[in-house]
């Protein structure tokens, strides 16, 4: 493994992923549920930004100004592809965090974000972002970490040091990372067959090998074989993070804010007689066994009045970006899958179904004669946008600002599909993020922009793109026949005019 990666996996590309967490515009919406003023974001910073996809949509997406670094060079290139492609401005790097977070030219931040970093490289590296988010994170200024932690690793993180062990002292190192994967995962699977006690003990950690199989080998080689691999408790992040005056605020993660989903009644009573926030944390994590979390910290947290939040509540647009038949009226949690009061979900999923933003004030008024309350209200959006279903809208004047570099972003993605890609993603001005938008309703968005307004013309174009390239669509693992492509085109091309087309309209990624 090259001296410049530190240890860290650097001969596999991470996957193109899209984080909403590293979305400013989410933080209102949880810090107003938990009562905090939030930071209007004008400046922020993407540690480790992968291939780029976030940031890239982040900064497409919104006026925010954006810095960022990876120190995969190979990574860094194609982000600065995207960056240029929109003309965005974000300034994005190939350096390590040492070299970057020392860089003199950086402003001060009202938004750092860390998204599958924090667990996965050296301690010296840790204390190297604790010492830059202390230097650069302004008061009132937000950190988004996201990391492994105990106990939901506690059984897990010895079957990951004999993987990794296997890797490196019974693996090939000229077959490459992902041979070497596969074969200390069979391995595994060869010394669980044996019945070993530590199995009899954790018998859950064979699902999860198991699991293991079907994952993408680029999340798995970056997951799993890093050389540092820390899964921290809770109490160990806050002692780390109080040195740069650090504060836990809530949970990135917006189903956390739902009891109900998470614990039962006995161990909601059992945690609220905790005084203490980090123990209390702490407690929580035993309950639901977590093993990632997801954490907003602030620099100072401030309080806010009933009025004063329940104002700033009410004035915070939101929309639906699924259409309202795939909303469904249920969510997943540690207890399993727990229903959604109809009464209340219905009609605030109703009020959004044109999918064109709409403040909760609005929201409130459309609802009321169904008899939701304003707490009902606020605790269905939290949830909603949980599910992927409703999304934060940022105020007119940004999204002016950001519709042309998105337009940009977007056609430069939409001509990528057309040789294929791996970003299935699209930025949308409206949210400040990126919505996913897989390849096919790309090239159909790409014909519709071209003035092509009937779905035979987009499936035309899509078929004459595969026939030309030689590729077929296919099912159950063998290639379609001519005609059942073409009819598979068209069933896919008129969803995406029936569905997608008027969600993506009220994004502002279609005209």
């Amino acid at each position: 493994m090259s001296e410049w990666s530190s240890g860290y996996v650097s001969n596999i590309g991470y996957t193109y992923g899209l984080y909403q967490e590293l979305n400013p515009l989410r933080i209102k919406l949880a810090f107003l549920n938990a009562g905090l003023a939030f930071p209007e974001v004008g400046t922020a910073c993407e540690l480790g930004f992968g291939q780029g996809v976030s940031i890239n949509m982040h900064a497409a997406a919104s006026v925010t100004e954006w810095h960022g670094t990876d120190f995969n060079p190979s990574q860094a290139a194609f982000a600065q592809e995207l960056a240029t492609a929109s003309d965005a401005h974000a300034q994005l790097h190939d350096q390590s965090f040492a070299e970057f977070c020392t860089r003199p030219n950086l402003p001060e931040f009202d938004f750092i974000g860390l998204h599958g970093i924090w667990s996965w490289i050296s301690e010296a590296n840790r204390a190297v972002i604790v010492d830059f988010v202390r230097r650069k994170l302004k008061p009132g200024g937000v950190l988004y970490i996201s990391y492994n932690t105990q106990p939901g690793w506690a059984a897990m993180a010895p079957v990951r040091d004999l993987l990794t062990e296997h890797s490196h002292v019974m693996g090939s190192l000229g077959k490459g990372i992902v041979p070497r994967i596969d074969e200390s995962i069979a391995f595994a699977e060869k010394l669980f067959a044996t019945q070993p006690a530590f199995l009899t003990a954790n018998p859950g950690v064979a699902a999860r090998v198991e699991r293991l199989k079907g994952l993408n080998r680029n999340y798995v080689a970056h997951e799993y074989f890093n050389r540092d691999w820390v899964p921290m408790p809770f109490a160990a992040m806050a002692q780390q993070l109080e040195e740069a005056k650090l504060t836990f605020a809530c949970s990135a993660h917006y189903l956390d804010h739902l009891d109900v989903a998470n614990m039962t009644a006995e161990q909601q009573a059992f945690l609220n007689e905790i005084p203490d926030p980090t123990f209390r944390e702490t407690v929580r994590d035993f309950m639901v066994n977590q093993q990632f979390r997801r954490d907003y910290w602030v620099r100072g947290p401030r309080r806010l009045s009933e009025p004063a939040r329940l104002a700033l509540l009410r004035q915070q647009q939101v929309m639906l970006t699924v259409p309202r038949k795939d909303a469904k009226l249920t969510v997943a949690g540690p207890l399993g899958e727990i229903g959604l009061q109809e009464n209340v979900y219905a009609p605030v999923l109703d009020a959004l179904a044109g999918y064109q933003p709409r403040s909760l004030a609005e929201i409130e008024a459309a609802v009321a004669p169904a008899g939701v309350s304003t707490s009902q209200l606020i605790q269905a959006v939290v949830i909603l946008t949980a599910c992927g279903y409703v999304q934060a809208v940022q105020d007119d004047v940004a999204i002016a600002g950001a519709r042309p570099q998105s337009e940009r972003l977007n056609r430069h993605l939409c001509q990528m599909a057309v040789t294929g890609t791996d970003v299935h993603y699209l930025a949308s001005p409206v949210t400040g993020g990126g919505v996913p938008v897989d390849r096919f309703s790309q090239l159909f968005l790409l014909s519709h922009q071209q003035g092509k307004s009937e779905p035979g013309e987009w499936v035309a174009d899509a078929n004459a793109l595969l026939l030309g390239q030689n590729q077929r669509l296919q099912k159950e693992g063998a290639p379609m026949t001519p005609e059942a492509q073409v009819a598979e085109l068209r069933r896919m091309a008129d969803q995406f005019a029936e569905y997608a087309l008027p969600i993506l309209k009220g994004l502002g990624i279609a005209s």
